[in-house]
C-alpha cells in the first residue's frame, strides 16, 4: 500500500502574517505606519529622474565636470547635493556615443540608482525585460520604440549589489546656447536608462 502523501503545513494569510510583522515591530518601539508614511514621501519627493537630469544636463555643458563624472560618479553625483545609499558603493555613468549606445537592466530583480533617477518602471521589473535585454538587445529596444542603426554597438550592463549604472545619452542636435535648466527638462528616466534616445527639438 503507498505511503499516503504528507500533509503540507498550513499558511496564513497574508493579512495575518502582515498583522504578526506590524504587532512585533510595534512591541520593539518601532513604528511601521510612520515609516511607510515617510518613506513613500521620500521617494515622491527627493528619488526623482530630475535628480539625475541634472547630472546630465551638468555634463552636457561643462567638459571638466563630465571628465569626473565618468571617472567617478559617485563623487561627481555629491557635487550637486545628490547622496546614495551606503550600500551603493559605485556609480557609473555609461557614455553614449553616435557608436556605442548603452542599456542597463538588472537580471537578479529591479536595482537602479532610485536616488538618482528615481524608482524603477514596472517594465523595468518585469521578467520578460530583464531577460531578454541581454539576449535580444536590439530587438527589445526596438519593441520599445527605440530602432537604432545597425551600425550602432549595443553595450548591456547589468546592475549588482554595490554598483550602479546610469546612461549619459546624447546631447540632442540644435540644443546648442541652451541653459541647464532647459536641458534638464528635456532629459527622461528613459533616455538615462538607455531604453530611449532624446529626440531634437522641433524645428
Amino acid at each position: 500500500m503507498p505511503a499516503s502523501e504528507p500533509t503540507p503545513p498550513s499558511v496564513a494569510p497574508i493579512e495575518r502574517r502582515v498583522d504578526a510583522v506590524h504587532s512585533v515591530l510595534d512591541r520593539h518601539g518601532l513604528h511601521p505606519d510612520e515609516f511607510v508614511v515617510e518613506a513613500t514621501r521620500v521617494a515622491d519627493e527627493q528619488w526623482v529622474p530630475e535628480n539625475g537630469a541634472r547630472i546630465v544636463a551638468r555634463a552636457w555643458t561643462d567638459p571638466a565636470y563630465r571628465a569626473r563624472l565618468l571617472a567617478n560618479g559617485r563623487a561627481a553625483a555629491a557635487e550637486l547635493g545628490f547622496e546614495l545609499p551606503r550600500h551603493h558603493r559605485h556609480l557609473v555613468f555609461l557614455e553614449d556615443t553616435e557608436q556605442v549606445h548603452n542599456v542597463i537592466c538588472c537580471t537578479l530583480c529591479s536595482c537602479t540608482a532610485f536616488t538618482i533617477i528615481g524608482l524603477p518602471p514596472d517594465w523595468y521589473k518585469d521578467f520578460d525585460y530583464r531577460a531578454r535585454v541581454v539576449r535580444e538587445s536590439r530587438t527589445v529596444l526596438k519593441e520599445m520604440g527605440l530602432d537604432l542603426p545597425p551600425e550602432v554597438e549595443i553595450r548591456v550592463w547589468d546592475t549588482t549589489a554595490d554598483t550602479r549604472y546610469v546612461v549619459l545619452p546624447l546631447r540632442p542636435r540644435g540644443t546648442e546656447g541652451w541653459s541647464e535648466r532647459q536641458l534638464a527638462a528635456i532629459v527622461t528616466k528613459d533616455s538615462m536608462i538607455g531604453v530611449a534616445r532624446i529626440a531634437p527639438p522641433a524645428a
